[in-house]
Order: structure tokens, then C-alpha cells, then sequence
């Protein structure tokens, strides 16, 4: 019988051969990229190390994760401060404290579409409310085990979905959804807290370049970072930490090797723009 661990060695077997055989110079746009975008604005919010992550054009909003418990409250700030008084979807990818903790929050106070989750509830307080406001709000979540598109004001979402019901190791993490969006030319990953099992998952498909990387797991180190970044060769990279926990110095060397820019939501919030031909750093 084949164990867990013979089992990930094959699938990094596999990736490395795969990586090797198919590299390129060539940028691959993402599937659902048109020749023109919207004006797309991605807010990475100061969380600690947590994610909360807000995706805004003129016409629409979407959020990726609320923080801990207590953050959504600064969701919502911001999103009254930007006049936003619905979202179209709130994409759960996991049910960790540091990603469904807000959720609760959010879901009683802004009106909401639709709501996309992870497939591996979680037996803790946060968790509990959040399936609560659900309830309480009248929403039917969508639990994703079939990858997942949608378009929204011209910018194209792919929701990967995990592709086991349960993981041996690190079941939470490696439950995460993994969501991609292109508008335009321009191409971001969330990958969640996906982890070994998780990424090569992942991997093992099609996978694009990306302009921007939200790193997973907060900036830890990885035994898959040197593939992911090998399959995405991203331009630019992001990382949830905190000063109290912060990113692997590892992964931020990895990450500037191959010349990514590196931006750490423990400095402060994070936003980024695009209008399908480029995205804006901060500063720029």
C-alpha cells in the first residue's frame, strides 16, 4: 500500500519533470483574460496574520477572507468609507480563526450575494458564528467541489477547488480554495494557506503566469515554493504577516531571486491597481 508521504513524493516527482519540460519565457495569460480590463482595485487589509483581501471595480466587490475575530468590523469601515454597500461574493477559502473570524461580522451588517466556502468545517467559536449570521441572514453558502468561474464588471474569477474531502496532513490549510482573477492582461493568485498536498494539487494542472502572488500560509516556508514560483513567476508578491509572526526570511529571498517585488501587509495595508494593460504598485 502506498502511504501519504509516497504519495506526495511521486507528485513532486512529477511537478519537477513537468516544471522542467514546459519552461518557458512566454507569458500565458489565464483563461477568461479579455484584450481590455476594468479599473480593478485589490486591497490587501493590514489583518496581522490573518487574511482579508477586497476586490473592487466601479460595479462591483468581492472579498476574500475577514481576518480574526473583531476585524470585520474594519471591513466594513473601509467599506463604508468606499461607499460599498453590497458585495457580490465572500469567498471563504478555509475556516481557520485568521480567515473566518470577521465573517460573522460582515455577513450581519452588508448585504451579501452569494457566499463561497471551503469544504472542511472546523470545530471552533468562529466557525460557529459564522454558519449563525448564515442563518440569520438567510444564506445558503456554496460549498466548491467543482472548479468555479464567474465574471464580474469585466474581470474574470476562477474559484480551484480542494480535490479530496479530507487531507492527512494539515486538513484545514489544505482544504483552502485557491482563486485566481484576470482582468485584462493583468493576473492575481490568492492561494489561501494551501500547503503541500494543496499546491501540488494545483500544480499538477495548467497553471499560468501571474502578475501578482498572494503568498500562501503568511510567508512561510514550503517544500512547493520553488515550483509555485517556477509555474506563476509572478512580478509581484504579497505576504499576510504580522511583526508578532513574520514571513520566513527564506521565502522572501526565494522571492526576490527570481525578481519579484515583495510587499508585507505588516507594513501597512496594501493596494494595488489595474486597468488590464499593467498593474500599479504603491508608490507608483
Amino acid at each position: 500500500m502506498r502511504t501519504h508521504k509516497h504519495r506526495i513524493a511521486a507528485l513532486l516527482l512529477t511537478l519537477v519533470l513537468s516544471l522542467t519540460a514546459c519552461a518557458s519565457g512566454t507569458k500565458k495569460v489565464p483563461e477568461g483574460a479579455s484584450a481590455s480590463g476594468a479599473a480593478l482595485e485589490v486591497h490587501f487589509f493590514n489583518a496581522g496574520k490573518a487574511d482579508a483581501i477586497l476586490l473592487t471595480t466601479a460595479d462591483s466587490a468581492v472579498l476574500i477572507d475577514a481576518g480574526e475575530k473583531g476585524f470585520g468590523k474594519t471591513v466594513l469601515a473601509y467599506l463604508e468609507e468606499r461607499g460599498i454597500e453590497r458585495l457580490d461574493y465572500l469567498i471563504v477559502t478555509h475556516f481557520d480563526k485568521d480567515h473566518v473570524g470577521g465573517a460573522a461580522k460582515v455577513i450581519n451588517n452588508i448585504e451579501i450575494g452569494m457566499v463561497l466556502q471551503s469544504n472542511s468545517p472546523k470545530d471552533s467559536d468562529e466557525y460557529e458564528k459564522y454558519v449563525k449570521a448564515l442563518a440569520n441572514a438567510g444564506i445558503e453558502p456554496v460549498t466548491v467541489r467543482e472548479t468555479l468561474t464567474f465574471t464580474l464588471d469585466g474581470v474574470s474569477y476562477t474559484v480551484d477547488p480542494p480535490r479530496q474531502e479530507r487531507y492527512a496532513d494539515d486538513a484545514s490549510n489544505n482544504s483552502s480554495l485557491i482563486v485566481s482573477a484576470a482582468n485584462g492582461a493583468d493576473s492575481f493568485l490568492f492561494t489561501g494557506d494551501a500547503q503541500t498536498a494543496r499546491l501540488a494539487e494545483f500544480l499538477s494542472g495548467n497553471v499560468p503566469v501571474y502578475d501578482v502572488l498572494k503568498l500562501p500560509h503568511h510567508g512561510q516556508d514550503e517544500p512547493l515554493l520553488g515550483a509555485l514560483l517556477e509555474a506563476t513567476q509572478p512580478a509581484c508578491a504579497v505576504i499576510t504577516s504580522s511583526e508578532e509572526e513574520p514571513e520566513s526570511d527564506a521565502v522572501v529571498a526565494a522571492l526576490e531571486r527570481v525578481g519579484a517585488t515583495v510587499l508585507l501587509t505588516r507594513n501597512g495595508a496594501v493596494t494595488l491597481r489595474s486597468d488590464g494593460d499593467g498593474v500599479q504598485l504603491p508608490g507608483e
